[in-house]
């Protein structure tokens, strides 16, 4: 089940941390770098988060969640997809993006990963990403911003 959640939520903040860490924690492993900003983040400045959530339960556990931002009225920017390593490769990453696009379709959807990060790159890929730009974040580190366009 995908439904919207909030951060702030005393009950469910503190296993939306832990999804985030562990989630963040493949990522750091498969790209070399754990500077990752969510990877740091604590409870505190996750409950304080303006961005809008979704998030995917099985059997009324958290097992993933999406955030994004709204830059314009064109586009939403997918600031975190992340999924609990123990319910990976489920399809729960795929079906949250699902969710969100029949929520909230815009013409532009945004969203970036590590280079490195295999998995979610052909997650996006397969969704009709295209790569934008590679940034550098540390040395020998980049992050690759994806973008898809869509005439709705």
């Amino acid at each position: 089940m995908i439904r919207p959640i909030s951060p702030a939520d005393p009950g469910l903040a503190p296993r939306l941390l832990e999804v985030q860490h562990r989630a963040y924690a493949v990522e750091a492993a498969l790209i070399g770098f754990d500077g990752i900003p969510p990877l740091q983040e604590d409870l505190s400045a996750l409950m304080a988060s303006t961005e809008h959530w979704l998030g995917c339960f099985t059997d009324d556990v958290l097992v993933g969640a999406v955030a994004y931002e709204f830059p314009d009225h064109e586009t939403v920017d997918i600031t975190r997809l992340i999924v609990d390593p123990a319910y990976a490769r489920k399809g729960h990453g795929t079906a949250l993006l699902d969710a969100l696009d029949d929520l909230e379709p815009r013409g532009l959807s945004l969203v970036s990963t590590g280079t490195a990060n295999a998995p979610a790159t052909k997650l996006y890929l397969s969704r009709g990403y295209h790569e934008d730009e590679q940034i550098e974040i540390a040395p020998g580190v980049t992050i690759t911003r994806f973008r898809r366009e869509r005439v709705l």
